[in-house]
């Protein structure tokens, strides 16, 4: 009976044998694999050299690689007593630990390590017997611990107790260096959770002066340190330069005073108004290389050579620390005594990004010789534009102002923005808005259509008030519409930039507040008289009394509401209009709106009403006619009017575009124009009074 022999095996006669892959070279070791040959399946595939094992141990296939074998994880080593196993690539070293070296070799093998008494340890394959004794570290170097503490030696190691008035921070084996609690002192007017936070800073700040005092570890001063920042920041105490002063420098001397307490070599930690990232070093050589800090709102980077600066006292730190901080309009106009032609052009600028602080443990870094580099991400996105700019300034404590003196921005998008500073504070991204310059043709177009607007309200005037055929309610209503409207557009035409006097500029916003409100209230009162036409059939009007508390005095009491509530709101740096701060301006765009709805219902009710009487059984044709036409210019007026103002409500916004620009422009200075063609050039009975004014001179001729 015929079999076939299982894999691994080949028939030979009647019986099967195994086949030897490693002779007949059909396995697939390969570089630093060894062909080991089994019984019956594919060869295991071993490592050729003493200290590596293969990446793939299964027997079924041998495709892998050598990897080095790690004596010291898998405690496969020789290293006892005083040694410390390294391992190295195929193999290990035993080297000393901290604190000992070798008193005497015997032999070639270097780098082996010492242990307090004699030790046989097997290196290179040969035994080799040490003489090994304890470094002592006081006597070697005087100046381990520095001249302000006391070194003691102890077996493997040394420790720093330092005198009083100086700390290393609860680093035994660092550097003791002066500790000076002074910065954390307050004065008398700070508020209540500033003077807290400096009482809970100054506390710590001396425990560590004590040997026998209780301290709190780095972590918890740092959590207690941000509770305080929050309850500072979420009640709005900062208000003022004074304030902010003591603040920042708060903040920077606490992370001084913390940042070599923390145990971790990174920690973070954020509150609600808070976040922070401590980088922190220990070792007997300075470090060297980059450090970078990132947090939610900031990149900080710079090189451990300028965080340790020119002594190192056996560790060194780096900090940054972001927060919210409201910057008082005050302080930021201040930026303005830098730039000679700011005053003149009535930049403003605001914050755009938050406020970080970067803290590091050289002491001397006001003139850096490596300048740092941050990178802010905006509060606002926003790219740059003719009429807007962003700068890198810093907090001048001296000044009590942002400065942008020794910060460059190295590049900048709508989100972020690159600075190199030349020292180390408080930073923040101000953004400067740029009044934008009007167009020649803008120009020309305003104090154009204005003139025109102005001549032809000035005739509807005369034609209202002089022309006795036509005198009546709807007459008045024009005559009052058309005065608000001439001393509203002469009022723009030469007062809306005369921004250099602060008073006279609040006057010229306030009389174009009081008059364009005016004006809508006016046209309120003709949409309700064309709705008691239609619906009473002139049998009544409206009493001139209530039409002048309606035209003239609710605007009156809006007005003055306005000024004794917020009086700063009148006149802007850039216009003599209403303040966009506190939302101001809807003590204007507020009733404007009310009344829009208002005329609109009204209208819409008047000309359904007027449908309905055309479609009666008898109707008054000739008067109905005349009501018709009586709401069409109405309607005309309104929408003129009040279409303007939907352009011109947001106009002095920065984001106004130039569309809405023109359109409120061309709107405000044909008004008067349409005015007076749509209720004198194109009005029947000022037609008829015409014609019945020229009759005699006719027959005369």
């Amino acid at each position: 009976e015929s079999r076939t022999c299982d894999k691994g095996f080949e028939r030979r006669n009647s019986s099967c044998f195994d086949i030897n892959e490693c002779v007949e070279e059909t396995h697939d070791c390969s570089g630093d694999l060894e062909c080991v040959n089994t019984i019956g399946v594919c060869p295991q595939s071993y490592c050729l050299n003493e200290g590596f094992r293969s990446t793939t141990p299964n027997l079924t296939a041998a495709t892998g690689q050598c990897r080095d074998i790690n004596e010291c994880v898998e405690e496969t080593h020789d290293c006892s007593g005083d040694l410390e196993c390294v391992n190295t690539i195929g193999s290990y070293n035993c080297s000393c630990r901290d604190g000992y070296q070798p008193s005497r070799l015997d032999g070639d093998c270097l780098g082996v390590c010492p242990q307090s008494y004699f030790v046989l340890h097997n290196i290179c394959g040969n035994y080799f017997l040490l003489s090994l004794t304890d470094i002592d570290e006081c006597t070697d170097d005087p100046d381990v611990c520095s001249t302000n503490a006391q070194c003691y030696n102890h077996q493997g190691g040394y420790s720093c107790k330092c005198h009083q008035g100086y700390s290393n921070y609860g680093n035994g084996q660092s550097k003791c260096i002066e500790m000076n609690c002074d910065h954390f002192e307050h004065l008398e007017d700070a508020p209540v959770k500033l003077k807290h936070l400096m009482s809970l800073l100054k506390n710590s700040c001396e425990s560590l002066n004590d040997p026998h005092g209780e301290h709190v570890t780095g972590e918890e001063l740092l959590q207690n340190v941000f509770t305080s920042s929050d309850e500072l920041l979420s009640e709005g105490n900062i208000a003022d330069g004074e304030t902010l002063n003591q603040f920042l420098d708060a903040v920077e001397n606490s992370m001084r005073l913390i940042g070599p307490q923390l145990k971790e070599s990174v920690t973070r930690m954020e509150t609600h108004n808070t976040f922070a990232e401590v980088a922190v070093t220990r070792n007997q050589t300075p470090p060297s290389g980059r450090v970078t800090l990132s947090i939610d709102s900031a990149l900080f980077s710079t090189s451990w050579e300028t965080v340790v600066g020119k002594s190192y006292p056996g560790f060194a730190f780096a900090a940054l620390v972001s927060y919210k901080v409201n910057s008082s309009s005050d302080l930021l106009h201040k930026m303005s005594s830098e730039r000679s032609d700011d005053e003149e052009r009535r930049v403003t600028y605001q914050l755009n990004s938050k406020v970080v602080t970067a803290v590091v443990s050289n002491a001397e870094t006001k003139h850096l010789s490596e300048p740092v580099m941050l990178v802010f991400t905006h509060e606002e996105e926003r790219a740059e534009s003719e009429g807007m700019a962003y700068s890198c300034v810093y907090w001048d404590e001296a000044e009590g102002a942002w400065s942008g003196r020794g910060c460059e921005g190295a590049w900048s998008n709508s989100t972020h923005t690159a600075c190199s500073c030349s020292h180390l504070s408080s930073f923040a991204v101000l953004m400067a808005l740029y009044p934008v310059q009007d167009s020649f043709e803008l120009v020309l177009i305003t104090r154009v259509g204005l003139a025109l607007s102005l001549v032809c309200l000035f005739l509807c005037i005369l034609t209202f008030r002089f022309c006795r055929s036509i005198q009546g309610t709807r007459t008045s209503i024009h005559l009052h519409l058309s005065i608000c409207l001439f001393i509203a557009d002469l009022v723009f035409l030469c007062g809306i930039s005369s921004t250099h006097n602060q008073v006279g500029c609040a006057i010229v916003a306030g009389l174009l507040h009081f008059f364009f409100l005016s004006a809508f209230c006016w046209m309120l009162l003709e949409g309700v008289q064309l709705y008691r036409m239609v619906v009473l059939v002139f049998h009544t009007t409206l009493k001139h009394l209530y039409m002048y508390l309606v035209g003239y005095g609710v605007p009156l009491v809006i007005v003055t509401v306005s000024a004794i509530a917020f009086p700063a709101g009148y006149g802007t740096e850039r216009h003599c209009w209403l303040s966009l701060d506190y939302n101001f301006i809807w003590s204007f765009l507020a009733p404007v709106c009310i009344i829009v709805v208002l005329n609109s219902f009204v209208f819409i009710i008047t000309v359904w009403k007027l449908a309905e009487k055309f479609t009666s059984l008898n109707p008054d044709l000739s008067k109905l006619r005349n009501i018709r036409g009586f709401t069409v210019t109405a309607v005309a007026q309104f929408c003129i009017l009040g279409g303007m103002w939907v352009f011109g409500s947001f106009l002095f916004y920065e984001k106004v575009t130039q569309v809405a620009l023109y359109l409120f422009t061309i709107l405000n200075s044909l008004q008067g124009a349409l005015i007076f063609i749509m209720h004198c050039l194109l009005s029947k009975p000022v037609l008829a009074h015409k014609q019945m004014h020229n009759a005699p001179k006719r027959k005369r001729q």
